[in-house]
């Protein structure tokens, strides 16, 4: 295999770091999103006011996009300097689909507490701190791939 060819492939770890972590994301924020407006219709049917703040439990889930960016970069350059493809695929892989469940779990975490914070209006930074230790999956992810390209 010529070197241009075992670059390319080992792109493809790269971006798939990227596209299954930002899956995820849409899957989360779907969730979270679907909830979300649930939420604001019943508000909204009782003549309550409804939280804007659900759009911390919508939005939430993006983050992980982000740390498959950064994976993606920190990947391209280990493949620039000559790292072996099999490892940056199988990387790319795992560690993207790690950060991608983290966002769709949280997600649905999110749709969680936007249904109890419309309910109750109480609770909203006990919810976001469920979110924040969901994220931690993600971010642990990322930060230990590094470690082992």
């Amino acid at each position: 295999m010529d070197a241009e060819m075992v670059m390319s492939i080992g792109k493809i770890g790269a971006v798939a770091a990227l596209s299954l972590a930002a899956m995820g994301s849409a899957l989360g924020t779907g969730a979270a999103g679907a909830a979300a407006i649930g939420a604001w219709k019943r508000c909204y049917a009782q003549s309550k006011a409804a939280p804007f703040m659900l759009i911390a439990f919508v939005g939430a889930p993006l983050s992980q996009t982000i740390y498959g960016m950064i994976l993606m970069f920190v990947m391209n350059g280990r493949i620039e300097e000559g790292a072996p493809w099999p490892q940056m695929v199988g990387a790319g892989v795992f560690a993207g689909l790690a950060m991608g469940f983290s966002a769709w779990m949280q997600g649905r975490a999110g749709a969680g507490g936007s249904h109890a914070l419309a309910e109750t209006g109480e609770g909203f930074t006990n919810y976001l701190a469920a979110l924040g230790v969901i994220e931690t999956v993600a971010i642990f992810t990322m930060v230990f791939t590094f470690f082992v390209i």
